[in-house]
């Protein structure tokens, strides 16, 4: 069986990672289009697997989340009838939590914008976490009920909820890619005693974009989404591991791992690339295994 090199694997993750398409990722290193989704296929678990790992009994102080919508397949408006309400097609969220002082991602879920996937959600970032922590969402219901259910009342937890309204002389249509500017917020102190002064969710917007801009998946009016919600998924895990261990924040000047004292040592694209290499069998052992089927056969 041919393999790709270290090196090879390493140049279609950073290419990936850095907000090209599966096409031009392919195109620059030089090899198929579906040697780039079997990579993607392989590493995401493996990146996802390590991070549950790893990053627990996080000492994190603030917390800010945010869910950010993409489409798979189709855009709902699209889908057609006997597939409406079919989980994969149509609308999806990615819930994301960011720590404010050292910018880890320490949880993410990519599922429908309900209450089981926003409790889903809340119980994988108490579960990561070591401590009390100041908690920050915008304004969408079902955080309320999830965090009471993964936190109870150890936990500090505020909604700061934006209004949006369309400036005068303008409509709907003209605005159709963009929402309408914000007038003002409101908070709404749910559980504990919140410090005003970190009742934001600034850092978890910013976020946002980033992701936006490096994962092509989520780049609006463009044909690179996903068509399989699996891919989505793998793109996250992966993107969400060269986000933490990888690469360096401008402001931290270290990587949000360093930061958060998850690892020592800035990694490179190939230490990545070596976590699948560590799971993967040999070449004796492929060898064997054809033996042994030939054997049997």
């Amino acid at each position: 069986m041919k393999r790709l090199t270290t090196v090879k694997r390493a140049l279609i993750l950073r290419c990936f990672t850095e907000g090209l398409g599966v096409n031009a990722t392919a195109r620059m290193a030089d090899v198929s289009k579906n040697t780039v989704l079997k990579l993607l296929a392989d590493l995401g678990p493996v990146c996802r697997d390590f991070q549950a790992f790893t990053l627990v009994n996080l000492h994190s102080k603030k917390i800010q989340v945010d869910e950010i919508w993409a489409f798979t397949g189709m855009k709902q408006k699209n889908v057609p009838a006997d597939l409406a309400g079919t989980w994969g097609v149509g609308d999806c969220w990615t819930w994301v939590a960011i720590d404010a002082d050292t910018r880890l991602v320490p949880a993410w879920v990519v599922g429908p914008r309900d209450g089981q996937t926003a409790e889903l959600f809340m119980r994988m970032l108490a579960r990561r976490l070591a401590h009390r922590i100041q908690l920050t969402s915008d304004g969408h219901s079902s955080y309320v009920e999830a965090v009471e259910s993964a936190f109870g009342s150890e936990i500090d937890f505020a909604q700061l909820i934006k209004v949006f309204n369309l400036p005068e002389g303008e409509t709907h249509t003209e605005r159709k890619y963009s929402p309408g500017e914000c007038c003002g917020t409101r908070v709404e102190v749910r559980t504990g005693d919140p410090d005003p002064r970190h009742i934001a969710t600034s850092y978890s917007e910013r976020l946002n974009l980033e992701i936006r801009c490096k994962n092509r998946r989520l780049t609006r009016l463009t044909n690179g989404f996903s068509r399989k919600v699996e891919n989505l998924e793998h793109s996250m895990d992966v993107g969400f591991m060269v986000y933490n261990f990888v690469k360096i924040h401008g402001s931290l000047r270290v990587s949000p791992a360093m930061a958060a004292g998850v690892t020592d040592h800035l990694w490179s694209y190939e230490e990545v690339i070596n976590l699948l290499e560590a799971s993967e069998p040999s070449a004796v052992q492929i060898a064997e295994k054809r033996y042994d089927r030939r054997k049997s056969d």
